[in-house]
């Protein structure tokens, strides 16, 4: 069995005096696609951000690749792509402006292959116009080209599917299927329906986890 990328354990957080989950432990492994389960205020998103490094407010460990993360920090946030529920791009940037702008610091993408990146979204011939002008659908396009070009091992991902039609679901859902099979591992939180071959679970709010 492949070693975990990360694992949790005995995670605890409380937010506002009320305790959203204890004695928290699960693993992901390369290859897996993990839905964080539960109903709402259930704690999904914080978990995410936990995960995320975006979030200190928790106690409990994390182990990135064996190690504690935090003695990991930097070859984490290197090996790590989290996108939030919200698109998180600039409405006076363009999409290929945007999409730059979210893979600085990482390697270098020639303006092509943002470019087919964006096309791949559905985006076609809206690269070079300003974000302000783009539906909402598209403008969490822009966000999501970036999986087109994401080789980080590990994707945490905060409802990937909002704002989305149909054909995008589906080419989302062929897209973490794609990437648990060449060995990435996806953890993410979603109100859609999802339903993918192997696919684990980490149940908040009561559940029990599906250890991965």
């Amino acid at each position: 069995m492949s070693e975990p990328l990360l694992q949790a354990v005995n995670l605890q957080c409380e937010r506002d005096k009320r305790i959203l989950f204890r004695d928290l432990s699960f693993s992901i492994l390369p290859g897996t696609v993990t839905r964080v389960e539960g109903p709402n205020g259930s704690g999904k998103t914080t978990l995410l951000r936990i995960l995320a490094g975006l979030n200190d407010a928790w106690s409990g460990d994390l182990l990135w690749c064996g190690d504690s993360r935090s003695t990991q920090r930097e070859d984490f946030l290197r090996n790590m792509l989290y996108l939030g529920h919200r698109p998180g791009i600039k409405s006076l940037l363009t999409p290929v402006e945007n999409l730059r702008a979210l893979m600085a610091g990482r390697q270098p993408v020639p303006d092509r292959v943002l470019r087919e990146a964006l096309d791949g979204t559905g985006l076609a011939g809206f690269q070079d116009v300003p974000c302000r002008n783009l539906s909402a659908g598209q403008q969490r396009r822009v966000a999501l080209a970036r999986l087109l070009i994401a080789d980080e091992p590990l994707w945490l991902l905060d409802e990937v599917f909002t704002a989305i039609d149909a054909n995008g679901v589906a080419a989302i859902e062929a897209l973490l299927q794609q990437r648990a099979a060449e060995g990435g591992a996806v953890v993410v939180t979603t109100h859609h329906d999802l339903r993918l071959p192997g696919m684990k679970s980490i149940e908040l709010g009561g559940g029990q986890n599906d250890e991965c």
